[in-house]
Protein backbone atom coordinates (compact mmCIF):
# COMPACT_ATOMS: atom_id res chain seq x y z
CA UNK A 1 0.00 0.00 0.00
CA UNK A 2 0.95 3.61 -0.52
CA UNK A 3 -0.46 6.72 1.13
CA UNK A 4 -3.00 7.99 -1.38
CA UNK A 5 -4.40 10.92 0.59
CA UNK A 6 -4.49 12.67 3.95
CA UNK A 7 -7.67 14.63 4.68
CA UNK A 8 -8.20 17.10 7.52
CA UNK A 9 -11.61 17.87 9.02
CA UNK A 10 -11.75 20.97 11.23
CA UNK A 11 -14.79 20.81 13.51
CA UNK A 12 -15.84 23.14 16.32
CA UNK A 13 -18.68 24.23 18.52
CA UNK A 14 -20.57 27.30 17.27
CA UNK A 15 -18.97 29.31 20.06
CA UNK A 16 -15.49 28.64 21.45
CA UNK A 17 -14.72 30.21 24.84
CA UNK A 18 -11.58 30.83 26.90
CA UNK A 19 -12.46 27.97 29.26
CA UNK A 20 -9.67 25.38 29.61
CA UNK A 21 -11.82 22.89 27.76
CA UNK A 22 -10.03 21.08 24.95
CA UNK A 23 -13.24 19.52 23.63
CA UNK A 24 -14.54 22.71 22.00
CA UNK A 25 -12.95 21.94 18.64
CA UNK A 26 -10.92 19.21 16.96
CA UNK A 27 -8.85 18.41 13.92
CA UNK A 28 -9.78 14.95 12.67
CA UNK A 29 -7.47 13.21 10.20
CA UNK A 30 -8.31 10.55 7.65
CA UNK A 31 -5.51 8.61 5.97
CA UNK A 32 -6.29 6.55 2.86
CA UNK A 33 -4.01 3.84 1.47
CA UNK A 34 -4.67 0.92 -0.84
CA UNK A 35 -8.44 1.26 -0.54
CA UNK A 36 -8.32 1.32 3.28
CA UNK A 37 -8.81 4.22 5.70
CA UNK A 38 -7.76 5.09 9.21
CA UNK A 39 -8.73 7.93 11.53
CA UNK A 40 -6.73 10.06 13.94
CA UNK A 41 -6.97 13.33 15.83
CA UNK A 42 -4.47 16.13 16.36
CA UNK A 43 -4.39 17.83 19.77
CA UNK A 44 -3.48 21.36 18.73
CA UNK A 45 -4.96 24.46 17.12
CA UNK A 46 -6.50 23.03 13.91
CA UNK A 47 -5.61 25.77 11.43
CA UNK A 48 -1.83 25.87 12.05
CA UNK A 49 -1.80 22.06 11.95
CA UNK A 50 -3.43 22.05 8.52
CA UNK A 51 -1.01 24.74 7.37
CA UNK A 52 1.97 22.64 8.46
CA UNK A 53 0.85 19.93 6.03
CA UNK A 54 0.47 22.19 2.99
CA UNK A 55 2.81 25.16 3.56
CA UNK A 56 5.54 25.92 0.98
CA UNK A 57 9.05 24.70 1.70
CA UNK A 58 11.17 27.36 3.37
CA UNK A 59 14.39 25.35 3.03
CA UNK A 60 15.62 21.78 3.21
CA UNK A 61 14.93 21.41 6.94
CA UNK A 62 11.60 23.23 6.82
CA UNK A 63 9.46 21.25 4.41
CA UNK A 64 5.71 20.62 4.72
CA UNK A 65 4.70 17.42 6.47
CA UNK A 66 3.04 16.27 3.26
CA UNK A 67 6.46 15.93 1.61
CA UNK A 68 7.34 13.06 3.96
CA UNK A 69 3.96 11.31 3.84
CA UNK A 70 2.09 11.37 0.54
CA UNK A 71 2.97 8.51 -1.76
CA UNK A 72 4.98 6.70 0.89
CA UNK A 73 4.75 2.94 1.42
CA UNK A 74 2.62 1.76 4.34
CA UNK A 75 2.88 -1.98 4.87
CA UNK A 76 3.73 -2.26 8.58
CA UNK A 77 4.86 -0.52 11.76
CA UNK A 78 8.39 0.02 10.45
CA UNK A 79 7.00 2.22 7.67
CA UNK A 80 5.29 4.44 10.23
CA UNK A 81 8.55 4.77 12.17
CA UNK A 82 10.44 5.56 8.96
CA UNK A 83 7.99 8.32 8.03
CA UNK A 84 8.20 9.70 11.57
CA UNK A 85 11.97 10.00 11.17
CA UNK A 86 11.53 11.69 7.80
CA UNK A 87 9.08 14.23 9.24
CA UNK A 88 11.43 14.90 12.15
CA UNK A 89 14.38 15.56 9.84
CA UNK A 90 12.71 17.24 6.88
CA UNK A 91 10.42 19.46 8.99
CA UNK A 92 12.67 20.09 11.99
CA UNK A 93 12.22 23.87 11.72
CA UNK A 94 8.46 23.64 11.20
CA UNK A 95 7.38 23.78 14.82
CA UNK A 96 3.78 22.62 14.27
CA UNK A 97 4.97 19.55 12.37
CA UNK A 98 4.81 17.14 15.33
CA UNK A 99 1.22 18.09 16.12
CA UNK A 100 0.20 17.57 12.51
CA UNK A 101 2.09 14.28 12.27
CA UNK A 102 0.53 13.03 15.53
CA UNK A 103 -2.95 12.76 14.04
CA UNK A 104 -1.62 11.25 10.82
CA UNK A 105 0.46 8.68 12.69
CA UNK A 106 -2.52 7.76 14.84
CA UNK A 107 -4.62 7.19 11.72
CA UNK A 108 -1.92 4.95 10.24
CA UNK A 109 -2.02 2.58 13.24
CA UNK A 110 -5.81 2.55 12.93
CA UNK A 111 -5.54 1.72 9.23
CA UNK A 112 -2.94 -1.02 9.70
CA UNK A 113 -4.96 -2.58 12.50
CA UNK A 114 -8.01 -2.73 10.26
CA UNK A 115 -6.02 -4.27 7.41
CA UNK A 116 -4.58 -6.95 9.72
CA UNK A 117 -7.77 -7.32 11.80
CA UNK A 118 -5.92 -6.68 15.08
CA UNK A 119 -6.10 -3.90 17.68
CA UNK A 120 -3.46 -1.18 17.53
CA UNK A 121 -2.10 -2.29 20.92
CA UNK A 122 -1.11 -5.62 19.40
CA UNK A 123 0.79 -3.85 16.63
CA UNK A 124 2.59 -1.94 19.39
CA UNK A 125 3.86 -5.21 20.84
CA UNK A 126 1.38 -6.18 23.58
CA UNK A 127 -0.11 -9.65 23.83
CA UNK A 128 -2.94 -8.66 26.15
CA UNK A 129 -4.43 -5.64 27.87
CA UNK A 130 -5.27 -4.80 31.47
CA UNK A 131 -8.23 -2.81 32.80
CA UNK A 132 -7.59 0.80 33.76
CA UNK A 133 -9.07 2.81 36.61
CA UNK A 134 -10.36 5.99 34.99
CA UNK A 135 -10.30 9.30 36.76
CA UNK A 136 -13.04 11.73 35.86
CA UNK A 137 -11.28 14.77 34.48
CA UNK A 138 -13.25 17.87 35.47
CA UNK A 139 -12.61 21.56 36.01
CA UNK A 140 -12.77 23.16 39.45
CA UNK A 141 -16.03 24.87 40.21
CA UNK A 142 -16.12 28.63 40.48
CA UNK A 143 -16.84 28.17 44.18
CA UNK A 144 -15.80 25.45 46.66
CA UNK A 145 -19.44 24.39 46.88
CA UNK A 146 -19.51 23.78 43.11
CA UNK A 147 -16.30 21.77 43.40
CA UNK A 148 -17.85 19.67 46.18
CA UNK A 149 -20.95 19.03 44.07
CA UNK A 150 -18.85 17.98 41.08
CA UNK A 151 -17.02 15.49 43.25
CA UNK A 152 -20.27 13.99 44.44
CA UNK A 153 -21.58 13.85 40.88
CA UNK A 154 -18.52 11.92 39.72
CA UNK A 155 -18.96 9.36 42.48
CA UNK A 156 -22.59 8.93 41.48
CA UNK A 157 -21.43 8.30 37.92
CA UNK A 158 -19.32 5.37 39.16
CA UNK A 159 -15.87 6.96 39.25
CA UNK A 160 -13.49 5.98 42.05
CA UNK A 161 -11.09 8.78 41.09
CA UNK A 162 -11.39 12.38 39.93
CA UNK A 163 -9.02 15.12 38.86
CA UNK A 164 -9.94 18.74 39.47
CA UNK A 165 -8.11 21.32 37.42
CA UNK A 166 -7.43 24.88 36.33
CA UNK A 167 -8.99 28.18 37.38
CA UNK A 168 -9.77 29.36 39.97
CA UNK A 169 -6.96 27.22 41.44
CA UNK A 170 -3.88 29.36 42.03
CA UNK A 171 -5.71 32.62 42.53
CA UNK A 172 -5.30 32.63 46.32
CA UNK A 173 -3.94 30.27 48.96
CA UNK A 174 -7.07 30.52 51.06
CA UNK A 175 -9.28 29.76 48.07
CA UNK A 176 -7.14 26.84 46.97
CA UNK A 177 -7.27 25.23 50.41
CA UNK A 178 -11.07 25.59 50.41
CA UNK A 179 -11.30 23.93 46.99
CA UNK A 180 -9.00 21.10 48.05
CA UNK A 181 -11.11 20.45 51.15
CA UNK A 182 -14.29 20.59 49.06
CA UNK A 183 -12.91 18.21 46.45
CA UNK A 184 -12.01 15.64 49.09
CA UNK A 185 -15.40 15.95 50.77
CA UNK A 186 -17.26 15.59 47.49
CA UNK A 187 -15.21 12.62 46.31
CA UNK A 188 -15.44 10.87 49.64
CA UNK A 189 -12.76 9.52 51.99
CA UNK A 190 -11.81 6.56 49.77
CA UNK A 191 -11.73 8.31 46.40
CA UNK A 192 -8.49 8.94 44.51
CA UNK A 193 -8.05 12.72 44.44
CA UNK A 194 -5.85 14.36 41.80
CA UNK A 195 -5.10 18.05 41.22
CA UNK A 196 -4.16 19.85 37.98
CA UNK A 197 -2.79 23.37 38.46
CA UNK A 198 -2.61 24.15 34.75
CA UNK A 199 0.96 25.58 34.99
CA UNK A 200 -0.38 28.49 37.07
CA UNK A 201 2.79 28.88 39.18
CA UNK A 202 5.20 29.22 36.25
CA UNK A 203 8.40 28.14 38.00
CA UNK A 204 7.63 29.55 41.47
CA UNK A 205 8.39 26.58 43.70
CA UNK A 206 7.59 28.47 46.91
CA UNK A 207 4.09 29.38 45.77
CA UNK A 208 3.32 25.81 44.76
CA UNK A 209 4.80 24.43 48.00
CA UNK A 210 2.36 26.51 50.06
CA UNK A 211 -0.40 24.15 48.86
CA UNK A 212 1.37 20.96 49.89
CA UNK A 213 0.13 20.83 53.49
CA UNK A 214 -3.49 20.98 52.38
CA UNK A 215 -2.79 18.40 49.69
CA UNK A 216 -1.12 16.04 52.14
CA UNK A 217 -4.02 16.44 54.57
CA UNK A 218 -6.52 15.70 51.80
CA UNK A 219 -4.46 12.74 50.54
CA UNK A 220 -3.92 14.06 47.03
CA UNK A 221 -2.20 11.43 44.87
CA UNK A 222 -0.54 13.76 42.39
CA UNK A 223 -0.04 17.48 41.74
CA UNK A 224 -0.17 17.94 37.97
CA UNK A 225 1.60 20.70 36.06
CA UNK A 226 2.20 23.23 38.82
CA UNK A 227 4.89 24.68 36.51
CA UNK A 228 5.67 25.25 32.87
CA UNK A 229 6.00 21.96 31.04
CA UNK A 230 9.79 22.16 30.74
CA UNK A 231 10.68 23.73 34.11
CA UNK A 232 12.48 20.53 35.09
CA UNK A 233 14.37 21.98 38.04
CA UNK A 234 11.17 23.37 39.57
CA UNK A 235 9.48 19.96 39.31
CA UNK A 236 12.48 18.32 40.92
CA UNK A 237 12.63 20.81 43.80
CA UNK A 238 8.91 20.59 44.58
CA UNK A 239 9.01 16.81 44.47
CA UNK A 240 11.71 16.77 47.13
CA UNK A 241 9.52 18.80 49.48
CA UNK A 242 6.38 16.65 49.32
CA UNK A 243 6.20 13.66 51.69
CA UNK A 244 3.61 11.67 49.73
CA UNK A 245 2.14 13.86 46.98
CA UNK A 246 3.90 13.16 43.69
CA UNK A 247 4.34 15.60 40.84
CA UNK A 248 2.89 14.85 37.40
CA UNK A 249 3.38 16.29 33.94
CA UNK A 250 4.21 15.53 30.35
CA UNK A 251 1.23 16.61 28.28
CA UNK A 252 3.35 19.51 26.98
CA UNK A 253 5.99 17.12 25.62
CA UNK A 254 6.15 17.38 21.83
CA UNK A 255 8.56 14.46 21.47
CA UNK A 256 9.69 11.53 23.60
CA UNK A 257 12.94 13.23 24.61
CA UNK A 258 11.06 16.03 26.38
CA UNK A 259 9.03 13.45 28.28
CA UNK A 260 12.12 11.45 29.21
CA UNK A 261 13.82 14.62 30.47
CA UNK A 262 10.83 15.32 32.72
CA UNK A 263 11.25 11.81 34.13
CA UNK A 264 15.03 11.84 34.45
CA UNK A 265 15.64 15.46 35.47
CA UNK A 266 12.25 16.66 36.68
CA UNK A 267 11.81 13.48 38.74
CA UNK A 268 8.04 13.38 38.28
CA UNK A 269 6.18 10.45 39.76
CA UNK A 270 3.61 10.34 36.95
CA UNK A 271 4.27 11.01 33.27
CA UNK A 272 1.21 12.04 31.23
CA UNK A 273 1.43 11.71 27.47
CA UNK A 274 -0.91 13.00 24.79
CA UNK A 275 -0.68 10.95 21.58
CA UNK A 276 -2.10 13.90 19.66
CA UNK A 277 0.93 16.03 20.58
CA UNK A 278 3.97 13.83 21.10
CA UNK A 279 4.02 12.37 17.59
CA UNK A 280 1.47 9.60 17.88
CA UNK A 281 1.32 6.12 19.38
CA UNK A 282 4.88 4.91 18.86
CA UNK A 283 6.76 7.67 20.74
CA UNK A 284 4.16 7.38 23.50
CA UNK A 285 4.91 3.64 23.67
CA UNK A 286 8.63 4.46 23.97
CA UNK A 287 7.93 6.84 26.86
CA UNK A 288 5.82 4.16 28.55
CA UNK A 289 8.77 1.77 28.34
CA UNK A 290 11.13 4.39 29.74
CA UNK A 291 8.74 5.22 32.58
CA UNK A 292 8.42 1.56 33.53
CA UNK A 293 12.20 1.21 33.69
CA UNK A 294 12.46 4.29 35.93
CA UNK A 295 9.66 3.30 38.29
CA UNK A 296 7.43 6.16 37.10
CA UNK A 297 3.73 5.66 36.44
CA UNK A 298 2.60 6.27 32.86
CA UNK A 299 -0.77 7.95 32.33
CA UNK A 300 -2.57 8.95 29.17
CA UNK A 301 -3.53 12.57 28.61
CA UNK A 302 -6.67 13.36 26.66
CA UNK A 303 -9.53 15.80 26.88
CA UNK A 304 -11.27 15.45 23.53
CA UNK A 305 -13.18 12.70 21.69
CA UNK A 306 -13.29 8.96 22.28
CA UNK A 307 -11.15 8.54 19.17
CA UNK A 308 -8.36 10.37 21.00
CA UNK A 309 -9.20 8.48 24.22
CA UNK A 310 -8.77 5.11 22.51
CA UNK A 311 -5.50 6.23 20.93
CA UNK A 312 -4.23 7.41 24.30
CA UNK A 313 -4.89 4.00 25.88
CA UNK A 314 -3.02 1.96 23.27
CA UNK A 315 0.61 2.77 24.32
CA UNK A 316 0.15 1.45 27.87
CA UNK A 317 -2.74 -0.95 27.41
CA UNK A 318 -0.48 -3.92 28.18
CA UNK A 319 1.24 -2.47 31.26
CA UNK A 320 -0.35 -4.22 34.24
CA UNK A 321 1.00 -1.97 37.00
CA UNK A 322 0.09 1.32 35.28
CA UNK A 323 -3.60 1.34 36.08
CA UNK A 324 -4.81 4.90 36.43
CA UNK A 325 -5.96 6.76 33.32
CA UNK A 326 -7.57 10.02 32.31
CA UNK A 327 -11.19 9.87 31.25
CA UNK A 328 -12.67 13.17 30.06
CA UNK A 329 -16.16 14.00 31.27
CA UNK A 330 -18.44 16.99 30.66
CA UNK A 331 -17.32 17.05 27.03
CA UNK A 332 -18.75 19.48 24.49
CA UNK A 333 -21.25 17.96 22.08
CA UNK A 334 -18.83 18.09 19.14
CA UNK A 335 -16.50 15.71 20.98
CA UNK A 336 -19.32 13.40 22.04
CA UNK A 337 -20.96 13.26 18.63
CA UNK A 338 -17.71 12.77 16.74
CA UNK A 339 -17.80 8.99 17.27
CA UNK A 340 -20.58 6.44 16.96
CA UNK A 341 -19.28 4.27 19.79
CA UNK A 342 -17.74 5.19 23.12
CA UNK A 343 -15.51 3.69 25.80
CA UNK A 344 -17.65 3.28 28.90
CA UNK A 345 -17.11 2.13 32.47
CA UNK A 346 -17.76 -1.52 33.24
CA UNK A 347 -19.48 -2.85 36.35
CA UNK A 348 -16.22 -2.46 38.29
CA UNK A 349 -15.84 1.19 37.33
CA UNK A 350 -12.96 0.34 34.97
CA UNK A 351 -12.37 0.84 31.25
CA UNK A 352 -10.57 -1.22 28.63
CA UNK A 353 -8.73 -0.44 25.42
CA UNK A 354 -10.97 -1.63 22.57
CA UNK A 355 -10.35 -5.18 21.37
CA UNK A 356 -11.54 -4.31 17.86
CA UNK A 357 -9.23 -3.74 14.86
CA UNK A 358 -7.24 -0.53 14.81
CA UNK A 359 -8.39 1.97 17.41
CA UNK A 360 -11.79 0.30 17.59
CA UNK A 361 -13.66 3.60 17.33
CA UNK A 362 -15.98 4.58 14.48
CA UNK A 363 -16.09 8.21 13.40
CA UNK A 364 -19.56 9.60 12.66
CA UNK A 365 -19.44 11.45 9.31
CA UNK A 366 -22.56 13.41 10.18
CA UNK A 367 -20.67 15.13 13.01
CA UNK A 368 -18.00 16.15 10.51
CA UNK A 369 -20.77 17.83 8.53
CA UNK A 370 -22.69 19.36 11.42
CA UNK A 371 -19.69 20.96 13.13
CA UNK A 372 -17.58 21.64 10.03
CA UNK A 373 -15.39 24.73 9.85
CA UNK A 374 -14.73 25.60 6.22
CA UNK A 375 -11.08 26.34 5.44
CA UNK A 376 -9.51 27.51 2.20
CA UNK A 377 -5.81 28.29 1.92
CA UNK A 378 -4.36 30.03 -1.15
CA UNK A 379 -0.77 30.95 -1.98
CA UNK A 380 -0.24 33.43 -4.83
CA UNK A 381 -3.77 32.68 -5.95
CA UNK A 382 -3.17 28.91 -6.03
CA UNK A 383 -5.45 26.87 -3.81
CA UNK A 384 -3.39 24.52 -1.62
CA UNK A 385 -6.12 23.40 0.76
CA UNK A 386 -9.90 23.22 0.74
CA UNK A 387 -11.95 21.50 3.41
CA UNK A 388 -12.96 18.09 2.03
CA UNK A 389 -16.61 17.35 1.40
CA UNK A 390 -17.64 14.55 3.72
CA UNK A 391 -20.83 13.78 1.83
CA UNK A 392 -19.02 13.65 -1.53
CA UNK A 393 -16.34 11.28 -0.28
CA UNK A 394 -18.99 9.05 1.26
CA UNK A 395 -20.79 8.94 -2.08
CA UNK A 396 -17.52 7.89 -3.68
CA UNK A 397 -17.30 4.97 -1.25
CA UNK A 398 -14.51 6.43 0.93
CA UNK A 399 -15.55 5.84 4.58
Amino acid sequence: MKIDSVDFFYVAMPEVTTAADGSQDALVVRVSAGGHTGWGECEAAPLPSIAAFVCPMSHGACRPVSASVLGQKLEGPDDIKRMAADVGYNSMDLLQATHTWSGIEMAMWDLLGKVRSVPAWKLLGYNRTYPKTPYASVLFGQTPQQTLERGREMRKCGFHAAKFGWAPFGYSLEGDIAHLDAAREGLGPDGILLIDAGQIFGEDVEAAALRLDAMERNRVTFFEEPFHGFAYQAYHQLGERAPTVRTAGGEAAHNRYMAEHLIDFGKVGYIQIDCGRIGGLWPARQVANHAARRGVTYINHTFTSNLALSASLQPFAGLEDHRICEYPTTLQQVAIGLTRNHIVLDVNGEIHAPDAPGLGIEVDPQALVEYKVDVEIKINGRKVFLSPSVLRTLAEGRP
